[in-house]
């Protein structure tokens, strides 16, 4: 069983920094990217290998909700509009435009999301 506390962080860095803690105990491995956290989730990266049943408890996942709620998302893709390339913009902003209308998707949604694509693993939401 692998906790993600959500008390230890308030923003995306802090996930990031969190989840590197848990997930890739003893590598130098680091997350620092939605898609770097994706790939640690296929395992062999620490504490789990390839397809190893895993059970992923997220301890304090609502204050997590709010802390990576619209405002962190809104300031999340707006940084990276701002950067251009290598981002696709017009992408990125279609995502914040639909965020704004209520429709798009939270940082939380989106790390929710990732989780729940690899079968193996298991979320429980605490």
């Amino acid at each position: 069983m692998t906790v993600i506390n959500g008390s230890h962080f308030s923003n995306l860095e802090g996930f990031y920094e969190e989840v590197s803690k848990v997930l890739t105990k003893d590598t130098n491995w680091k997350v620092g990217t939605l898609d770097g956290f994706n790939d640690i989730l296929y395992g062999g990266f620490g504490i789990f290998e390839n397809y190893d049943e895993v059970q992923i408890i997220w301890k304090d996942s609502q204050k997590s909700k709010k802390d990576l709620g619209f405002e962190l998302t809104k300031e999340f893709y707006e940084n990276k509009i701002k950067q251009g390339k290598p981002f696709n913009v017009e992408l990125i902003q279609d995502k914040l435009n639909e965020l704004i209308d209520g429709k798009g998707q939270t940082l939380f949604d989106i790390l929710i999301e990732i989780i729940e694509e690899h079968q193996n693993i298991t979320l429980i939401l605490d």
